[in-house]
């Protein structure tokens, strides 16, 4: 398991702060924890177990873009909590959050270095990737970083990217596959399921006049995929079923709420109203249409569903 951790619980707790110290660290914003990330990740757990210490990611919340660039912001793939989570398979022992202030952000890239690996963190090691920057203006770079550590006798590994289709995976490249409702690229680059998570809100009742009761899914934090409707594994109260989740409005009841994310979940009957529910996306099976008359599009509901069943009972079991 990785403990969540912010580096403001580190003032006053010396236990805590002492058991942070003299381990393997990396910098980065991690959203999404993709495969690019793992790899990173698995040299982090090595460093930490030749130096002796904890294996440990830092990240800095908000994304700073959010303070610097409010308006040019990423829009997020994971929260906090889900990345320390994805985080324990790769056995990090910590995800440090930073809190990206003004002046926190403003800090030169050797008063960065100084006070959080070296003074703070007293680390032995520090892995990164090739387009690591660091400290205001993104002043600090890998070959900025090799001297500071070299000076301090601290060990650094630059990782080589993770590759897919000739091109580097990345975050960014992630959020371009969602978007355009490509989740199956976009899962391979995660080498996890895509999720959205958020509160069951009270919806139009449509669904359940259908016959297909829905969950509307509200408060959701992450980016949202292009409209269609998905195959899913939904996620309540430690259980795991087969869903439909469509993402977008209703035209066929000339709807014009762009960003419903509304889920039928197979097999289950129970009142989902005020609970917490997550999806997790496989892929897409059809865009948004307007059927004729609530009578077509309730056959075509019934054919999603057993395209849904289908390909939620032939996924191999991970997360």
């Amino acid at each position: 398991m990785t403990s969540l951790i912010h580096l403001s619980e580190l003032a006053g707790n010396s236990d805590l702060q002492n058991s942070l110290r003299g381990g393997a660290v990396s910098i980065g914003n991690f959203d999404g924890v993709h495969l690019g990330h793992r790899v990173l990740l698995k040299r982090v757990r090595h460093h930490a177990d030749r130096v002796g210490g904890k294996a440990i990611a830092i990240v800095m919340d908000p994304h700073p873009a959010e303070v610097l660039r409010p308006h040019g912001a990423p829009p997020k793939l994971t929260t906090l909590p889900r990345r320390a989570e994805l985080m324990a398979e790769s056995s990090v022992d910590a995800l440090l959050v930073c809190k990206a202030s003004k002046e926190f952000l403003n800090q030169t890239a050797e008063e960065f270095f100084e006070r959080l690996v070296v003074e703070q963190l007293a680390a032995k090691a520090i892995i990164e990737g090739p387009n690591f920057f660091f400290g205001r203006d993104r002043a600090g770079d890998t070959t900025r970083l090799k001297e500071l550590a070299g000076q301090r006798g601290i060990d650094v590994e630059i990782v080589v990217p993770s590759v897919q289709d000739d091109r580097m995976v990345s975050s960014s490249r992630i959020r371009e596959a969602i978007a355009s409702g490509d989740l199956e690229l976009a899962n391979q680059m995660l080498g996890s399921r895509y999720e959205l998570t958020g509160v069951v809100g009270k919806g139009e009742q449509r669904g359940r006049k259908l016959g297909f009761p829905t969950a509307n899914l509200e408060d959701v934090a992450t980016l949202i995929p292009e409209h269609g409707v998905y195959a899913a594994v939904a996620k309540i109260d430690d259980q795991s079923l087969a869903a439909a989740v469509h993402i977008g409005p209703n035209p066929t009841f000339d709807d014009r709420k762009e960003t419903k994310i509304e889920a039928h979940l197979l097999d289950y009957d129970a009142d989902l109203y005020g609970k917490m529910l997550t999806l997790s996306l496989v892929r897409q099976i059809r865009g948004i249409q307007k059927f004729a008359s609530p009578a077509a599009l309730q056959q075509q509901l019934q054919s999603d569903l057993q395209t849904v069943r289908e390909t939620v009972s032939s996924l191999p079991q991970r997360t």
